[in-house]
């Protein structure tokens, strides 16, 4: 099953082929969702997650499907990710459901004592100007800035807006978003699209289960965070019974009893033609899709893995920025890396290797490799080690 997950996260081909943005659209295809995270300590997560599937990336491929070709849009998920543009039809009941929880909840007190008023002269100033950031906004210096993190009412109307697929992301600009209407960032034959909502309920079912392999109710619910569990229940339970799912067993990593899942029927043929992938290491990034349910992680691979960004500094187990080490189907180590871009460096906080691992010369240098090549395409010209904190 690690094989099957790995090549269906896009982890199981040679990371130095020859790519352009097609092949880049045909990966987050494959992938569903790149998220995009504010943390630049290394490399942002949605270029680090391209990047490591294969190293001929370059971060304008991104930017161009997303800017001129219009062939990704940008929205929500677990969290904020970049999406193909032909999954937009299947946003319009989250949309939906989003602008119905806004309703009945705190959202509008963050609009001021006249939500309505602030909604509709922010879409007013887009309508009429074109894309506008946060900081267009004259409020934005300063004044009426609410409790939620000191957002102004208008960025609060426009992350609203956002949400609610009345604006979309145009533009990044220096990572700042760039509003315009959604109409504007999604080309005609998929802005126009309709699909109702059983039908997107059984699409996102069957494109969860096809990346995972094998998923419980619970799993396939999470990955698009979209319907709650008891949706993906019984949608499983209906498919069960017209004989479109089979009930399996997935083997543990430490061989401990086995775990209950559903799954397509063309899984066994696919677990028989699934490939190993190569040997070379490969760095995720915290925010990998690979690695995002932690709990699947320690069972299929049983790598325990955690962020701890948020954990305080004397807290922390390993580091604040750390990324797992991928060896063909295995996890074999982790290491906190920070780039010191004015210096010109890519620093080396802290490396561990798991205790199956044998810490040879041979994988010492494969690192190194791996290492030099990615200060690369982060932009800084040499790795410098530290000592581990411990």
């Amino acid at each position: 099953m690690r094989k099957l997950f790995l090549e269906r996260q896009g982890l199981a081909a040679s990371p130095s082929t020859p790519i352009d943005k097609k092949d880049v659209l045909r990966l987050v295809k494959l992938l569903a969702y790149v998220q995009v995270d504010s943390i630049n300590v290394v490399e942002r997560a949605h270029h680090m997650i391209l990047y490591s599937r294969n190293r001929n990336y370059r971060r304008e491929m991104l930017t161009e499907l997303i800017e001129k070709d219009r062939e990704l849009f940008e929205h929500w998920t677990h969290d904020a990710s970049i999406l193909p543009a032909s999954y937009f039809p299947h946003w319009r009941h989250r949309f939906g459901d989003i602008q119905q929880r806004i309703k009945e909840s705190r959202w509008r007190n963050r609009l001021g004592a006249k939500p309505e008023l602030v909604l509709e002269a922010v879409m007013q100033r887009i309508r009429s100007e074109g894309g506008l950031r946060t900081r267009d906004f004259e409020n934005a210096g300063g004044v009426k800035r609410n409790s939620w993190w000191g957002w102004t009412e208008e960025k609060s109307a426009l992350e609203l807006l956002w949400r609610c697929g009345e604006l979309g992301i145009r533009r990044r600009e220096r990572f700042e978003k760039v509003y315009d209407r959604m109409e504007l960032a999604i080309p005609a034959r998929y802005f126009q699209k309709q699909i109702d909502r059983a039908a997107s309920v059984d699409w996102k079912c069957r494109e969860a289960l096809k990346r995972l392999g094998a998923a419980t109710a619970v799993e396939v619910a999470a990955f698009w965070n979209s319907f709650p569990t008891a949706t993906a229940r019984d949608w499983i339970e209906q498919e069960r019974d017209a004989g479109r799912l089979l009930d399996v067993l997935v083997e543990t990593a430490d061989g401990s009893k086995a775990r209950p899942r559903v799954a397509l029927p063309e899984l066994e043929k696919a677990l028989g033609s699934a490939p190993s992938p190569p040997r070379g290491l490969r760095l995720l990034s915290p925010f990998d899709p690979a690695i995002r349910d932690r709990k699947r992680t320690a069972w299929l691979f049983g790598f325990d893995y955690s962020i701890e960004v948020f954990v305080p500094a004397a807290k922390r187990k390993y580091g604040y920025y750390v990324f797992p080490i991928l060896e063909g189907d295995r996890f074999t180590g982790r290491i906190d890396l920070k780039a010191h871009r004015k210096e010109g460096f890519l620093e080396v906080k802290g490396l561990w290797w798991e205790a199956a691992t044998e810490v040879s010369a041979k994988r010492q240098r494969a690192l190194d490799r791996c290492l030099a090549q990615f200060a690369k395409f982060v932009g800084v010209d040499e790795v410098r080690w530290k000592k581990n904190p411990d």
